[in-house]
């Protein structure tokens, strides 16, 4: 069986908490949505935030919605030195305890002090419940995927979310993409392990077509509200507009 996800490349971003949210923002404040990512009922938001570290500072930090129990920050590990936090750790979502302590700045220049919340997050795959049954792939269960290309590798240790109200999608961040020379909406292959062999590991990729992987000319994905228009962290940041 052919086990195919899209890609989703994810750069530094935060999720805020209600409490910190009015803290930053005022009493009552709610995100302001300006673009839809695929995983259903998340946005990018309008509001940005500064982080500050002991060395130096993240600007212009994209608050993802909606609000979450705790606040949590995710940036690559070279964000991590130029705060001066030289070990984020790698953690799944909402693993915090542990973590490092940061700063956080809102527009009008108020701080927030969190004693953790600081990770690198670990590369997943979001599944639906029907997906998980279809790909014989349970929810926590730890997989191989593979990414075509010129750079093309296989990343190991990708956990699975899979559950109710998830669509397909693999999440790691802009550093392991830029390693892989991979791009949004590229097809990763989840590698079956009764099936793969030393010459599937070994092939070299120059850009044609495989039967692993393919990119996504002929494929629609569509976001959560059906229209089809959807961003990924990493489209965000480089779109001047926002």
């Amino acid at each position: 069986m052919i086990r195919r996800v899209p890609l989703g490349l994810s750069n530094k971003h935060i999720h805020l908490s209600q409490e910190d949210l009015d803290y930053l923002f005022g009493e009552g404040y709610e995100l302001t949505p300006v673009k839809m990512l695929r995983q259903p009922g998340q946005f990018a938001s309008q509001e940005k935030v500064t982080i500050v570290g002991p060395k130096g500072k993240l600007e212009n930090i994209r608050i993802l919605g909606p609000v979450r129990k705790e606040t949590q920050l995710e940036v690559n590990i070279a964000d991590g030195f130029t705060l001066g936090i030289r070990q984020v750790p790698i953690r799944n979502s909402g693993h915090l305890d542990g973590t490092p302590g940061f700063i956080i700045e809102g527009p009008d220049g108020k701080r927030l002090i969190k004693d953790k919340g600081m990770i690198v997050a670990e590369r997943h795959i979001h599944l639906s419940a029907e997906e998980g049954e279809r790909y014989k792939i349970s929810d926590k269960d730890t997989v191989s995927v593979r990414l075509k290309g010129p750079r093309g590798l296989v990343f190991n240790n990708v956990i699975c979310r899979v559950g109710d109200g998830n669509l397909s999608e693999m999440h790691i961040d802009v550093e392991e993409g830029n390693a892989a020379g991979a791009r949004n909406n590229q097809l990763a292959c989840i590698i079956d392990p009764l099936t793969f062999t030393k010459d599937d590991m070994l092939i070299h990729d120059e850009g044609e077509p495989t039967i692993m992987v393919g990119d996504l000319p002929e494929m629609e994905v569509e976001a959560a509200d059906g229209t089809g228009d959807y961003a990924s962290e990493v489209e965000l940041e480089s779109e001047s507009a926002l």
